[in-house]
């Protein structure tokens, strides 16, 4: 029990501490949230020790010696604003805490489990896209997660039986001081040990960035990690201003990447025809050319195979901006950037190398359009100040069936189907879809896969299902295209935004008892397909990822090297010696042409970070 019946001696300044001192030391309500709010950061790091925040790896849990006197600071001085408040309002301040810190765990987890990084202060700009998510985020939860809030529960009955001691109790300064400027004057010390000093244990670092945000993580806890990320988005959001050494080194790196290869049959081959663009839902490659119980997945794309280029050996390269990182890394050929959605932290930029400019300087006529909002993602002001000359939203389109996220694909792409033939040609239109976003489901009524019971409540019954469905309707936009005559003289071209049921749900789907390895391929593959009739069907295994997109395309519709060789940090997958992807996991997958082709490539992910911040592509 609290006892606060003893009688305070006011001898000066000495006395007071001492009085703070043993305040602290019996308030049983703030130790007991100290230590909830210490196991739940212990439990946060080894949660996401697992890929997917369900288990433990014991291998990654910590990067190097725990700092535990790093995680009381930071947790201290947090709960230190508590003792400003008098009365029954310092008691609830404690819990409020709690509840505010717990709330912002779960959310790492859950943004963790979908995008393996964490939340932050960029993603303040992304409030948008919150509308018809709710189905998602539940999505990401587990049964783990009520480790999380069942000490809350225990801190309302424990503060309930203590209102009638915290009544009497005043607001205590000297407390407050003590338990914020103790741990500040300790941090700061152990960074200038450790990180100026360099005299911690091996691997440890305090206030530095890692490249891995778990290690920056299991360095700081979510407390410290947050608090940190927003010193660096206010470093960060200051105009980056290139110095004359880095606009050379930069020149070089892209002309060191350079092959200088004659051309081959692929140069120019579309030039003159038409160009449509359709970026697909979390659409994986492994579904391809596969079938469930003897029925087929996407029958339209196993169909256009033999008239397709297909790249069967193609990454994904997004990182926190998802679906929006699919669409600025294909039409300009350039890494996002590292911390939060670049459609949200710079839509203005301008990229003169993107594909729409270097299609409309080929005389194309340019459009995009989507199914949602034209804020969800920030999509239609970056898309323009990409390069397209006219977007179209949901609110150009009769929103007649909503599925999931927008207009469903059935509705939403015989719309379009629309737009599309009173475009004047040549044209390059782009547009995505949306009904085979996460969580996968869509309505009985539109199912047409006959799936055991198991799988058919699986979540990989539903990507198989949603794949499936979107799969039918790009079908018949092709065929309403082919009959009006303009698929004739139109080259479509399909790929994946990202992975679908193995990003989010790898963890549950590994559980399900279905026959086959096929399905359990989680690498980080989306398809690249190239569909123009009469064409001969040709499979390219050669590694390439998203940002090789864009000077494969121009390359074949005949544009200049000139327009993008030293701008696209993709390459031309179809005259290439190269055989290597950069993930945005820095992963480096294939083969070095020659030695050192790995290290220099990889600096790409932090040039691109760089290019955007100082817009570099605008002249």
């Amino acid at each position: 029990m609290l006892n606060y019946k003893r009688k305070y001696r006011y001898g000066g300044v000495k006395e007071s501490i001492k009085n703070s001192f043993y305040d602290i030391k019996i308030n049983r309500i703030f130790w007991y949230t100290f230590f909830c709010i210490l196991i739940k950061s212990i439990l946060f790091l080894v949660l996401i020790s697992d890929d997917k925040a369900n288990g433990i790896n014991p291998m990654k849990i910590f990067y190097s010696v725990p700092p535990f006197l790093v995680y009381f600071s930071f947790i201290i001085s947090t709960l230190s604003f508590s003792y400003i408040f008098k009365g029954r309002v310092q008691l609830w301040s404690f819990f409020t805490t709690n509840l505010l810190i717990t709330t912002l765990y779960i959310g790492d987890i859950w943004y963790y489990r979908s995008n393996s990084s964490f939340l932050n202060f960029n993603m303040l700009q992304m409030m948008s896209n919150l509308d018809n998510l709710g189905s998602s985020i539940l999505s990401m939860t587990r049964l783990i997660d009520i480790l999380f809030i069942v000490d809350l529960v225990f801190q309302i009955v424990i503060s309930i039986r203590y209102m009638s001691y915290f009544k009497k109790i005043q607001r205590n300064i000297s407390a407050f001081l003590i338990l914020l400027f103790v741990p500040i004057i300790y941090l700061t010390y152990a960074h200038y040990k450790i990180d100026n000093l360099d005299m911690g244990f091996e691997n440890q670092m305090i206030f530095k960035k890692s490249w891995s945000p778990n290690q920056t993580m299991s360095n700081l806890t979510p407390i410290g990690y947050h608090l940190f990320d927003l010193y660096t988005y206010r470093e960060e959001s200051k105009a980056y201003t290139f110095s004359e050494s880095e606009k050379k080194e930069i020149a070089l790196w892209f002309q060191n990447k350079r092959e200088f290869l004659p051309d081959n049959e692929y140069k120019g081959i579309f030039a003159g025809k038409n160009l449509l663009m359709i970026q697909w839902e979390s659409l994986e490659n492994f579904v391809v050319n596969q079938k469930v119980d003897n029925q087929e997945i996407t029958p339209t794309l196993n169909r256009i195979l033999s008239n397709s280029i297909y790249f069967n050996n193609f990454y994904e390269e997004t990182y926190n901006g998802t679906s929006s990182d699919g669409e600025l890394i294909t039409q300009t050929s350039v890494f996002p950037v590292r911390e939060g959605a670049t459609f949200f932290r710079y839509p203005y930029n301008t990229y003169n190398n993107s594909l729409p400019n270097i299609m409309k300087r080929l005389g194309y006529t340019t459009l995009a359009s989507h199914p949602d909002k034209g804020s969800y993602w920030n999509w239609m002001p970056a898309l323009k100040s990409i390069g397209f000359e006219r977007c179209l939203d949901s609110s150009n389109y009769d929103i007649d069936e909503v599925i999931n996220l927008g207009i469903s694909d059935r509705s939403y792409l015989k719309q379009f189907g629309d737009e599309v033939r009173k475009l004047k040609a040549p044209f390059y239109a782009y547009t995505v879809t949306l009904t085979s976003h996460a969580p996968f489901n869509i309505p009985e009524s539109d199912k047409e896969l006959k799936l055991n019971e198991e799988l058919s409540k699986s979540k990989l019954g539903g990507y198989f299902e949603s794949i499936r469905y979107t799969d039918k309707y790009i079908g018949q936009l092709l065929e309403s295209l082919d009959s009006s005559g303009v698929l004739d003289n139109t080259v479509v071209v399909i790929y994946g935004d990202h992975e679908g049921v193995h990003k989010f749900y790898d963890d549950e789907i590994k559980k399900i008892n279905f026959p086959g390895n096929w399905w359990k391929e989680n690498n980080r593959k989306v398809p690249l397909i190239i569909y123009s009739k009469g064409l001969e069907g040709k499979k390219v295994s050669v590694y390439g990822g998203q940002s090789d997109t864009l000077p494969t395309l121009a390359y074949l519709f005949g544009a200049s090297k000139d327009e993008y060789e030293n701008k696209a940090v993709g390459r031309n997958l179809l005259n290439t010696r190269k055989n290597y992807v950069v993930l945005s996991t820095r992963e480096y997958l294939g083969e070095e042409s020659v030695p050192g082709e790995k290290g220099d490539m990889l600096k790409a992910i932090d040039l691109c970070d760089k290019l955007i911040r100082g817009n570099y592509f605008k002249d």
